[in-house]
């Protein structure tokens, strides 16, 4: 059913009053909300995705070597759940290197069907994107390699098959990629993996009477796949222990649908110190942090010696009037965090961070528009042969980016980072003030999108631009853009080639 039937069967007429029943679809409405706080056990220890390691290639290269494969994981009592993963069942090793490294990695194949891994927010040759032009066949291996350019970040990896990037990702193809550097080796934040620098992949899923993903969509439903149980790495009803005073949680929105509002409990307060790009230039203090599919955060949270307190997502301001139906209205129980009776305190909060992005004044070579509705951007759905434009290499470029469309969408750009300018003209709020790759677009408000192309030419290899909803992406609301070196024209993108 149509969103639009369905709003009209449970009985909103125009500017979405409601003139619903007790039974039939109105009770479905009405019993759509989900409250889980308070109600989980917390019996399981929070998993913490293990770190890849990396022999020694050609020329200093680090090598890692990458399996994605099926199997079976047990997330509950009761049968287990038929699960993909990379070096594993489900999910992947978190992969580290440092700015300066020349990386290399052997992504094979051992699914039943073509796949890819996409680095989510790196900056690189687009033949080595892991896009929807690099699929790596059954049994094949995919060899990309490219020198880490970059500042510091959490970034990730997931799947970018056209047509099929949710699918796959909701089997369990997901993983951290984590930047560091000098600047914020310096800053002495609480930076020792698993220990005070936590990585926290946040997903729904919904399982089947034998405990098997179910990709359900809802009633009327416009987004995608929404999960009624919440897992962290893996881990459903997780807890952590806490030995530190401060924490550092790198959360990443690996959902494919589903919009969280992230704070505590207790209401206490905490830092943002980084979004997709890296760092901010100085912390900013909260009590509530968004965060769309695809977006990841970093924040520091201040714990006291014996306290327990719970990470929830609170019920959001976006959903419009079938929210209830998507999970906005939601109050979920994510993890528990157990501090010690003792708490060891020596990572700092820094009042200065890293730099500010810069390209506010810049001189713009192009200002291009896009309006993101029906499952399009500016009316064309994507064709994997439509280069859609070009930009240059070396330039500025500000994209004005609008959700037409009165349903959640965000927008992702692949190879750059990208400066929020502004929103319906005015100063972004603070957690769109650093560097992203990723951003929510509330819609109908306007937000203008600063982004620099460098480094990387291929006049016919695209790297895509689209909406990371993944039903919305693999519906077609997704772009190509190619960079141009001096005197290059917009080429033919390749047939797609295998690897092996």
């Amino acid at each position: 059913m149509r969103r639009r039937t369905v709003l009209k069967a449970l009985g909103f007429g125009v500017g979405g009053a409601a003139v619903l029943g007790s039974g039939g679809l109105g009770a479905y409405y009405f019993t759509a909300k989900q409250d889980t706080a308070g109600k989980i056990a917390f019996d399981r220890a929070l998993a913490i995705p293990p770190l890849a390691e990396a022999g020694s290639g050609a020329s200093g290269a680090r090598v890692f070597q990458l399996g994605i494969e099926a199997g079976e994981t047990r997330f509950k009592d009761g049968p287990a759940t038929r699960t993909w993963g990379v070096n594993g069942a489900y999910l992947g090793p978190t992969i580290r290197v440092r700015r300066g490294d020349l990386v290399e990695f052997a992504v094979r194949n051992d699914l039943d069907r073509e796949t890819s891994l996409h680095w989510h927010g790196m900056h690189l040759p687009a033949v080595m994107d892991g896009g929807p032009h690099q699929t790596v066949p059954v049994g094949g291996t995919w060899r990309p390699r490219w020198t880490v350019d970059q500042p510091a970040a959490t970034l990730w990896y997931h799947p970018h098959v056209h047509g099929s990037t949710a699918d796959h990702t909701y089997r369990g193809l997901t993983g951290l990629l984590i930047v560091d550097d000098e600047v914020t080796d310096a800053l002495n934040l609480p930076s020792e993996y698993g220990i005070d620098d936590i990585p926290m992949i946040v997903q729904d899923r919904a399982f089947d009477g034998d405990n098997q993903f179910e990709q359900r969509v809802p009633l009327g439903g416009s987004l995608g796949v929404i999960g009624d149980e919440i897992l962290v790495n893996g881990t459903i009803g997780p807890h952590f222990d806490v030995t530190t005073r401060l924490v550092r949680l790198r959360l990443l929105n690996g959902s494919n649908a589903r919009l969280y509002n992230f704070g505590f409990s207790d209401g206490r307060r905490f830092s943002l110190v980084a979004t997709d790009g890296g760092l901010l230039a100085e912390p900013w203090e909260t009590d509530r942090l968004y965060l769309s599919p695809g977006e990841r955060a970093e924040i520091v949270v201040a714990f006291e010696p014996g306290e327990r307190v719970e990470l929830r997502s609170y019920p959001s301001e976006h959903g419009g009037t079938l929210g209830r139906l998507e999970g906005f209205d939601d109050l979920l129980d994510i993890c528990q965090f157990r501090a010690a009776g003792t708490l060891s305190d020596t990572a700092e909060l820094p009042a200065t961070l890293g730099a500010a992005p810069d390209l506010a004044g810049q001189a713009v070579a192009q200002e291009r528009s896009f309006a993101l509705a029906s499952d399009q951007i500016n009316g064309q759905a994507m064709a994997m042969d439509r280069i859609d434009f070009g930009v240059r290499e070396g330039t500025v470029e500000v994209w004005e980016v609008t959700n037409d469309n009165g349903y959640l969408h965000n927008f992702h750009v692949h190879d750059v980072r990208f400066q929020v300018l502004s929103v319906d003209g005015g100063t972004p709020e603070p957690p769109l003030r650093g560097w992203k790759d990723t951003v929510m677009l509330v819609p109908g408000k306007r937000y203008r999108l600063a982004m620099r192309f460098s480094d990387h030419t291929d006049p016919n290899v695209p790297y895509m631009y689209h909406c990371h909803l993944l039903q919305h992406e693999d519906n077609g609301m997704m772009g190509q853009f190619v960079v141009l070196g001096e005197g290059e024209q917009i080429g033919v993108v390749p047939q797609k080639h295998h690897h092996s």
